[in-house]
């Protein structure tokens, strides 16, 4: 752990605040007219999701925490877990599905799983993910004129908003950040 001053925090830097760990989701520095210097920073809690604004001044300093990253390989679902696989170790962890959320239904071979002292307290998913439509609503003629996109149902079961010229069985890029139709698949 590396003691950092307030204003060299950024995105994406997770601290030790008020007891608990933070990353750093947007960062501002603020300089008025009147007074010192100070960065405005958005954080969100990695255990249970919280945000909070909180101003942090040059002179302050906190504690940068480094987190392990470790690559498992997704096995498969049980009930409300989902369970991975050290690719080093061959050991295996189970993680609610709450833990990761809606974009669980992306899940694909492998993932990182971010760890701190040994305990798992986030997890990185690919940006993108290549999935083939399954069904797709036929064009309403005359809706051209407008950007018009028509519901499509994913091979994952997800449904997402796609242009009319996507029909079944293309394959899509889809963000799993916005879970939104990004371009088709080369």
């Amino acid at each position: 752990m590396a003691k950092i001053s307030g204003n060299e925090i950024r995105p994406g830097y997770v601290i030790e605040h008020d007891g608990g760990l933070w990353v750093a989701v947007k960062t501002n520095t603020v300089k008025p007219g009147k007074g010192g210097a100070y960065n405005q920073v958005e954080l969100k809690n990695l255990i249970n999701g919280t945000k909070l604004n909180e101003r942090f001044r040059s002179a302050e300093t906190v504690e940068q925490i480094r987190l392990d990253l470790k690559d498992f390989s997704f096995l498969y679902e049980q009930g409300d877990a989902l369970v991975f696989m050290d690719t080093e170790s061959y050991e295996q962890l189970e993680l609610a599905k709450d833990f990761v959320g809606e974009r669980a239904a992306f899940l694909q071979d492998v993932v990182t799983v971010q760890l701190y002292e040994e305990r798992p307290i986030g997890i990185s998913l690919p940006d993108q993910v290549t999935l083939t439509v399954t069904e797709a609503d036929p064009v309403v003629r005359g809706q051209t004129a407008a950007s018009s996109y028509k519901p499509a149902l994913l091979e994952n079961g997800i449904r997402v908003l796609v242009p009319p010229f996507i029909s079944a069985g293309e394959r899509i890029i889809v963000d799993t950040n916005e879970i939104t139709y990004m371009r088709r698949a080369d």
